[in-house]
């Protein structure tokens, strides 16, 4: 049998759960912590196949084993690899409180509305994206993945934008909606974008004489050295905490529907992605939790706010002033965030963190040189909408120049239209070219496959 005792965030270790057993495994803080049965082995965990092969050892002559572990090891932790191994049915598992569950208590919040993301062993950005899409995250850390990664990560995110100096030739602000408002880049502030409002709370040696809990704001989480104590870091916004009854827990539950009808969004002059086109375009974007995606040319941000709804973080790249504060308001408005930089592309993507997936909307001469730059980027795939037939094979040409595999549809849909008489006609919408590219897999060797 393996008993497997979580402690850690200030739970004891039961002595009888200690007194039998002939083998102990756990992490060096856990062993010194326990004063272990005259002659038994003791095992420092490190590297998990080694430690697994020695438990194999003792559990093939039916010699107990026990396994200390952080909080509860069946969240994120040591039960899943014994289970796996040596079955569930060997396994005498005792839970503790797990980190995150301490946390949330010494700031005094609940967690059933909490998303929760492993960073220990894994890739940060995941982390870092679902904190982007999401008002209340736990993340488990780990080394190189702390508190002063991820703050540096979401700091630049963060950031209030600069003030533009002030001009006394310049004329005053326009009233909203006011046909004076600026639509040019050249009278939209470089850079600008709409800041994320976060902060940190970083729980340190939990359950012990040196536990420390701080809130800081990502730039000073950033600029420290945390050491090794750190087991989780909260990430609040405290401006878009959820309410409400809850019936399940963690990520709140994707919408009911998507491909909203324009309706449902703030535009000018119907300049907005058409919901049959948008339709395809999440289908191909694929935006789920844990992804970054841009939304190229915004315009609404329409594409954005959809990406969003489904659990993704959105970044939506739009040139004119007036169109990021459209932007903003329509996130708003669907419950979610997008971050927002106004700028031109391609100039404005270098200084963006890289996404699964990107959208391209919009034309121009530089979509070329949109589509490409945004290739270079793109971890999944790319999805290029075009008015102009004449686009279509530079943005092609783009997409499979940077290694994607390419397909698309020319979309052309009729809407019912009520027409006097209580007759009902079909009106044409704008024919719409829809491309996709798809990173096309590299083995080992360099060869696609």
């Amino acid at each position: 049998m393996i008993t497997v005792i979580g402690t850690g965030t200030g739970a004891p270790v039961p002595p009888e759960a200690v007194a039998g057993a002939e083998l102990v495994v756990g992490g060096r803080r856990h062993l010194d912590a326990v004063r272990l049965p005259q002659g038994a082995e003791r095992v420092v965990l490190g590297p998990l196949a080694p430690a697994l092969d020695i438990v194999e050892e003792y559990v093939g002559k039916d010699r107990p084993v026990l396994v200390l572990a952080s909080g509860d090891p069946g969240f994120f932790g040591i039960v899943r690899a014994l289970a796996e191994r040596f079955g569930a049915d060997r396994l005498d598992v005792r839970a503790g409180v797990s980190s995150v569950a301490a946390a949330f208590a010494r700031v005094g919040l609940p967690w059933d509305d909490a998303v929760v993301v492993s960073a220990h062993g894994r890739e940060l950005r995941t982390a870092v994206n679902v904190c982007r899409a999401h008002p209340k995250v736990a993340v488990l850390t780990g080394p190189g993945a702390g508190p002063a990664e991820l703050g540096a990560a979401l700091r630049h995110a963060c950031d209030e934008p600069e003030a533009e100096p002030e001009d006394a030739s310049a004329p005053g602000p326009a009233a909203p909606g006011s046909s004076s408002a600026p639509e040019s880049p050249e009278h939209a502030p470089a850079s600008a974008r709409a800041s994320l409002s976060r902060v940190l709370v970083v729980a340190s040696a939990l359950g012990s004489a040196r536990e420390r809990v701080e809130r800081v704001t990502p730039a000073e989480a950033a600029a420290r050295d945390w050491g090794t104590d750190v087991s989780v870091v909260l990430c609040l916004d405290g401006a878009r905490v959820p309410g409400g009854v809850r019936t399940v827990a963690g990520a709140p539950a994707g919408p009911a529907g998507w491909a909203l009808d324009e309706a449902e969004f703030a535009h000018r002059d119907s300049m907005i992605t058409k919901f049959e086109v948008r339709a395809l375009a999440l289908a191909r974007l694929g935006p789920r939790l844990g992804d970054l995606v841009w939304d190229i040319g915004a315009g609404s941000g329409s594409v954005a706010v959809e990406c969003a709804r489904l659990g993704a973080a959105a970044i939506a790249v739009e040139k004119t002033a007036d169109g990021v504060e459209r932007i903003a308001a329509n996130a708003r408005a669907h419950g979610v965030y997008v971050d927002v930089v106004c700028d031109m592309a391609p100039d404005a993507l270098a200084a963006l963190p890289d996404p699964d997936a990107v959208f391209v909307g919009g034309g121009g001469a530089e979509l070329p040189a949109v589509v490409a730059a945004c290739a270079r980027r793109a971890r999944r795939t790319v999805v290029v909408a075009m008015a102009a037939l004449d686009r279509v094979p530079a943005a092609r040409e783009a997409l499979t120049g940077a290694g994607f595999s390419c397909d698309g549809v020319l979309l052309q849909s009729s809407r019912l239209a009520p027409l006097p008489g209580d007759v009902t006609r079909l009106a044409a919408t704008n024919p719409v070219f829809l491309l996709w590219g798809t990173r096309i897999p590299v083995s080992d060797e360099g060869v696609a496959q």
